[in-house]
């Protein structure tokens, strides 16, 4: 069975310094706000091009705290709202919940499935403050396009990097494309912890002081608090192990393409859509999504042939119950890519064999 992400056989390649990084940070006594998670923050900052990384929980609270970061800023309060594409996973859409925000969900384009600038300028309110495209899949969102409606309406624009780790776009990588981003280092991210973690990057120095307090229960100073924050802080052991992926993120990236690029040249079913091209530096290919009318035949086929894959993502965020007050939406794009879309196996711990094995299983597939 080819796995659709296997952790261990990606985990293994960077033996035995992983190892040795957890034990370090295992011994040393320190395991939260110390030396692996300073050193990390400051590595990560200066990859992404940023003056500030503040490590958090997980990714859904680093886009959290930004938001809260700005409310106790006075730049947004209860109630106002924050563009998001309709489209993208959960979390981002209840990170704008959990801040006492209202998410406004725009359509993608149907190609690149990322944000349509086109349909945000008319999702614009008097009470939008915030623009927040996300770089699905690995892919950059159209950012000079969205920095340049928030520019006209005075909104900040705050990346979800969650799958797009060590992306370019014009030569600047994510988490330094707008006012701030947050990053997911779930364990099947392009650089994935051995646990939840996650990070808030910004340039902005007020938002990286008012955001590191709020992760830690609203303080700078221990007993001294002067918001009502939450405990989101990455720890010491995740810390050593991100900063031993880190420095082999750009070559997994580089493996991703390889990948990603025999996949377009060489499956040929006309059955299967496959994913819009993109310039090399822009897409990290956290997940290579086709689609497919006939997604849940093609998914039974290719696990017959040993093959896993994963649906990113089966329901679309208005059809949650989670989210019923959204439910009376009319969003064609979005549900139509939800209803065709799969995920195929995509990481740097793959050989050839196992690309060319799936390329075949695909262009076979016959309904």
């Amino acid at each position: 069975m080819i796995k659709y992400c296997d952790l261990k056989k990606i985990n293994d390649r960077y033996e035995p310094q992983l190892t040795e990084a957890i034990t370090r940070g295992a011994q040393s006594g320190w395991y939260i706000r110390g030396k692996e998670c300073e050193e990390f923050e400051k590595n990560f900052a200066a990859y992404c091009g940023c003056k500030h990384c503040i490590g958090t929980g997980n990714g859904l609270d680093a886009l959290t705290i930004i938001l809260k970061a700005y409310c106790e800023m006075g730049i947004m309060q209860p109630g106002d709202e924050v563009i998001v594409p309709a489209n993208t996973y959960i979390a981002t859409i209840l990170s704008i919940i959990q801040s006492g925000l209202k998410p406004i969900l725009c359509e993608p384009d149907r190609e690149s499935c990322n944000i349509d600038p086109a349909l945000i300028e008319k999702a614009i309110t008097v009470r939008t403050r915030a623009i927040m495209p996300v770089h699905l899949y690995g892919r950059v969102a159209p950012m000079d396009e969205i920095n340049a409606i928030a520019d006209r309406h005075s909104l900040k624009v705050i990346e979800d990097s969650a799958q797009a780790h060590g992306a370019l776009y014009h030569g600047k990588r994510t988490g330094s494309l707008g006012d701030a981003a947050a990053f997911s280092f779930y364990p099947g991210k392009n650089l994935g912890a051995l646990g939840d973690g996650g990070a808030i990057t910004t340039n902005d120095t007020a938002l990286a002081q008012t955001a590191r307090a709020i992760a830690n229960y609203g303080s700078h100073t221990k007993y001294i608090h002067i918001y009502k924050g939450v405990n989101s802080r990455l720890d010491e052991i995740q810390a050593a192990a991100l900063s031993v992926k880190l420095q082999h993120l750009d070559t997994d990236n580089e493996r991703r393409r390889e990948i990603a690029h025999k996949y377009l040249c060489e499956i040929k079913n006309p059955l299967v859509t496959l994913p819009l091209a993109d310039s090399e530096e822009n897409h990290v290919y956290h997940i290579f999504a086709i689609r497919t009318a006939q997604r849940d035949k093609l998914q039974q086929h290719l696990l017959e042939q040993g093959i896993e894959t994963l649906i990113h993502y089966p329901v679309p965020p208005h059809r949650q119950n989670a989210l019923c007050e959204h439910s009376h939406l009319s969003l064609p794009i979005t549900e139509s890519i939800h209803a065709e879309v799969l995920s195929l196996p995509c990481h740097q711990a793959m050989n050839d064999d196992e690309v060319k094995k799936i390329v075949d299983a695909v262009n076979s597939f016959k309904p």
